[in-house]
């Protein structure tokens, strides 16, 4: 199953690009073998500043049509590891051949498009910096592939 990342925003040169490229090559080369492979990563920007549903728009035209969509929102539902591990390792399991994630802007998701996603997922009830959100979910997707795989990183 390849999982791609659609997210709000340019993601500049730094210590966050870095982190991010650093888990998502660990997770691609983890996940390869358990059927799991990085897609696209990909950005869109409101250059025009229209809002919320503008942003949602752009999104929505570099989703591949036949693709799974979680959206990464504060009001989704509060996943364990493992349990972000089993859901990703369900829908692989179910013949699902693309996974996309979805990350918004400062405002957060389009409500239209949360509503079109499969599930909702929240990285805890405070607010993260869009920018942050992007770290985590890279960390979330090799720590899934980790343990998917058996290896000792995520420890119980």
């Amino acid at each position: 199953m390849r999982v791609s990342i659609y997210c709000v925003g340019r993601l500049r040169q730094g210590p966050e690009h870095d982190l991010i490229a650093n888990y998502l090559t660990r997770f691609d080369r983890t996940g390869r073998a358990f059927g799991l492979t990085l897609g696209d990563v990909l950005e869109v920007e409101d250059k025009k500043n229209q809002g919320i549903t503008a942003e949602g728009n752009l999104l929505r035209r570099v989703l591949p049509k036949s693709s799974v969509i979680w959206a990464l929102d504060e009001r989704g539902e509060t996943l364990s590891s493992p349990e972000f591990a089993t859901g990703l390792g369900q829908l692989r399991d179910r013949g699902t051949s693309d996974l996309a994630l979805i990350i918004g802007g400062a405002d957060g998701i389009d409500p239209s498009l949360c509503n079109e996603a499969a599930r909702s997922i929240s990285f805890g009830r405070m607010v993260w910096p869009h920018m942050l959100v992007r770290v985590m979910l890279s960390e979330q997707l090799y720590r899934a592939a980790s343990i998917l795989a058996g290896t000792p990183y995520h420890r119980v």
